[in-house]
């Protein structure tokens, strides 16, 4: 089984997006049985909070719920516990690195390099622009299950 945490700084908006575009994607791959997907934030700040209203409304727009999904922390015992933790930004990143001590086994990456690309996933709580967010949350995920699937 392959174990995937995505993580943003709250976990209500683009990691939680993330969680529950991957898990379409697996499932609709067939192969939703060879995952375990999930998302938390590297902060305390959004901790028990669900997931932001604008961010959910876009989730809906494909098709997606994201149903009982509650904000939780990142948390330096994690580590062992996952093969891959994927964040949104260079400050997820940064912030990882400091809750995990380090990255020893190589498993922090940032979603957008899947899709040859370096910068990060688009901030909706700043932009407000959730579409944007979905968009190279979706382009990420995809890419990654493409890399998964070789």
């Amino acid at each position: 089984m392959i174990r995937i945490m995505f993580v943003c700084h709250g976990n209500i908006c683009r990691s939680p997006m993330a969680e529950f575009v991957m898990k379409k994607l697996v499932s609709d791959a067939g192969c939703g049985d060879e995952f375990y997907i999930a998302s938390s934030a590297t902060s305390t700040e959004e901790l028990g909070n669900p997931v932001y209203p604008p961010a959910r409304s876009e989730l809906a727009n494909h098709g997606i719920g994201c149903a009982g999904k509650y904000a939780v922390q990142l948390r330096k015992s994690d580590y062992d516990k996952y093969d891959y933790f994927i964040g949104m930004d260079t400050a997820n990143i940064r912030n990882m690195n400091r809750i995990f001590g380090s990255d020893k086994d190589e498993k922090i990456y940032k979603l957008l390099t899947f899709a040859g690309r370096g910068d990060d996933v688009s901030d909706p709580w700043y932009s407000r622009d959730f579409g944007k967010a979905y968009a190279d949350i979706e382009e990420g995920c995809k890419e990654l299950l493409a890399r998964l699937m070789k």
